[in-house]
């Protein structure tokens, strides 16, 4: 049997006292395209982290090919939401920059071809001399895209990366990337809080749900949407209807039973009590402070959502 391109396996990670992921089980497959959703705050970006091995896990395994995750690795490469490009560099010299760490033995002009070739990819050789001041939030996550693909990673890690952008921007992008992974079939784990955008570049979208105890993945939904994928089509689907459904009720239960969990705590009431302005005071004397339990016990029960 195959071994798993990636697997999690109960595996925790919090910070300080606040536990954010709580036994997370996930297996990933080689060329599987897998989107993981959730509400903001539930740890999407440290699962990525994870993935990527710029976190490490307080218990369970994170593993490639069987073997642990024990740092960042160009098999894994990333995008994030903020675009992460060198201001001072050019279009052309930031995907350059990633090609000469990772293929150290290929000659100059073979690294400037591969570079070329991944900038015509998305589109962008008409602007490979500029700047990234000069180029919109489009362009700029495009280069983000084509850096990450140079490097030819095993697994494609996408933290929310078109989040930031207008909606025409977005669906544009959408399906260029659908495009290029169609090409290309790098394994991808793309995670987002839109359920359109899931279940439109998805193979499988895999709920995150929160906890008091920390978010835990929930049952995944297999899309059953052939490729390619029209976007002005498929949303008339019935399938992508009752997946979209499903999706929505999942994440919404999950929330709900989130806001409604309550504990009962005793609150210590503090023993000093106001000054009693009522009563006179006499050539400025200040008075004798009153004590709460001169007078009499009390407990204070607070529910707390």
């Amino acid at each position: 049997m195959m071994t798993p391109l990636i697997e999690l396996h109960g595996v925790t990670k919090g910070y300080s006292r606040n536990v954010v992921l709580k036994d997370v089980n996930l297996t990933v497959n080689e060329g599987d395209f897998v989107s993981i959703i959730g509400y903001s705050g539930t740890g999407k970006t440290t699962l990525i982290s994870l993935l990527a091995g710029l976190a490490k896990s307080d218990a369970g395994n994170v593993l490639m090919e069987g073997q642990p995750i024990r740092g960042a690795s160009p098999e894994r490469g990333i995008v994030f939401q903020n675009y992460s490009l060198l201001p001072w560099l050019t279009v052309e010299q930031n995907i350059r920059l990633a090609v000469d760490q990772v293929f150290p033995n290929l000659t100059s002009a073979e690294r400037a071809e591969h570079t070329a070739s991944y900038i015509a990819m998305v589109k962008l050789a008409h602007a490979a001399n500029k700047y990234p001041k000069e180029l919109s939030g489009g362009m700029r996550q495009r280069v983000s895209v084509a850096r990450a693909l140079a490097m030819k990673p095993r697994v494609l890690l996408l933290d929310e990366p078109l989040s930031a952008l207008d909606a025409l921007t977005r669906a544009t992008l959408q399906d260029e990337i659908s495009d290029i992974w169609q090409q290309q079939r790098t394994t991808v784990i793309w995670v987002t809080n839109d359920p359109d955008e899931a279940i439109l570049l998805a193979d499988r979208v895999i709920p995150l749900l929160p906890g008091k105890d920390g978010a835990t993945l929930g049952e995944p939904l297999a899309v059953p949407l052939a490729r390619p994928r029209d976007r002005r089509e498929i949303v008339h689907e019935s399938a992508f209807k009752k997946l979209r459904h499903e999706l929505i009720q999942t994440l919404s239960a999950a929330k709900r039973g989130l806001e409604d969990a309550s504990v009962t705590r005793k609150l210590a009431v503090p023993d000093i009590l106001p000054e009693d302005l009522s009563v006179k005071r006499i050539f400025g004397a200040r008075p004798v402070a009153r004590r709460r339990s001169q007078l009499q016990k009390e407990e204070v029960k607070v529910h707390v959502s």
